[in-house]
């Protein structure tokens, strides 16, 4: 069934304003970390999904996907008092949906892989041999290109997930690091699990990636889950915030 335009952002508008009364500032951990952790990371973090749940939702009988999604992200940075990184990442977030910020990250010069970072870093709860907290970054990649191997083609899109400071990743994982897309211009959506299959810095520190089948467009995408490193003396898993990242996608 089709929701209407008031439906739609009634939902859109709950969804974000939830998460945004999450967003206070983030706790340091006593436990030793790899690099400082961002001010605001678990308040951005709990507004990703949100924003990609919101982004996914079914088409307005009027109006484009994103309308909705854009309208409430504006009235949320006037109004609430959100950590200046987490209005700092809803404008990016707002620019990439309208395009008035050339429709995506920059990019790296031609001759090299036109990599998008995501938005802000994640952040790993003992991650490192169970005492010490890991920071991840994570990369898009558009196709074609040959990162992640064997390399995204044209309409598809890889992504790379590296937790600093860890051991390597063990082949299977219990507990795996998924990421969830949309793409809001053909309101294709996925989920796809990252694995170690590319063998990206295999020896450590932990790396895994996917390659996902977006189409063309505006891709809007979340990586969150567990990861499970070969520690001594035994195995360590934990979990990572998610984390924000919009690539376009030729």
């Amino acid at each position: 069934m089709l929701r209407t335009r008031g439906t739609r952002r009634t939902i859109t508008g709950l969804a974000i304003v939830a998460a945004a009364a999450m967003a206070v500032p983030a706790g340091v951990s006593a436990q030793p970390a790899p690099a400082p952790i961002p001010e605001g990371i678990e308040s951005l973090a709990a507004i990703a999904p949100a924003i990609i749940g919101a982004a996914a939702g079914p088409m307005d009988i009027a109006g484009g996907p994103q309308a909705d999604l854009l309208a409430q992200a504006k009235a949320m940075l006037e109004a609430a008092n959100l950590p200046p990184q987490t209005k700092a990442t809803l404008e990016k977030v707002i620019t990439f949906l309208d395009g008035s910020g050339g429709g995506g990250p920059e990019l790296p010069p031609a001759d090299g892989p036109a990599i998008a970072q995501f938005l802000y870093p994640s952040i790993g709860k003992g991650c490192i041999d169970g005492t010490g907290d890991s920071i991840a970054t994570a990369l898009a990649v558009p196709g074609p290109a040959h990162l992640p191997p064997p390399g995204p083609t044209a309409e598809q899109a890889g992504f790379v997930f590296t937790a600093l400071g860890t051991s390597k990743a063990t082949a299977e994982q219990p507990n795996p690091l998924t990421v969830s897309w949309v793409n809001i211009d053909n309101q294709r959506t996925g989920t796809d699990t990252l694995t170690t299959a590319s063998r990206i810095n295999p020896d450590g520190p932990a790396t895994l990636s996917a390659i996902a089948n977006t189409g063309r467009g505006r891709v809007l995408a979340v990586i969150s889950g567990g990861l499970t490193t070969e520690s001594t003396p035994a195995p360590v898993t934990c979990s990572f915030l998610p984390t924000l990242g919009m690539v376009t996608v030729g």
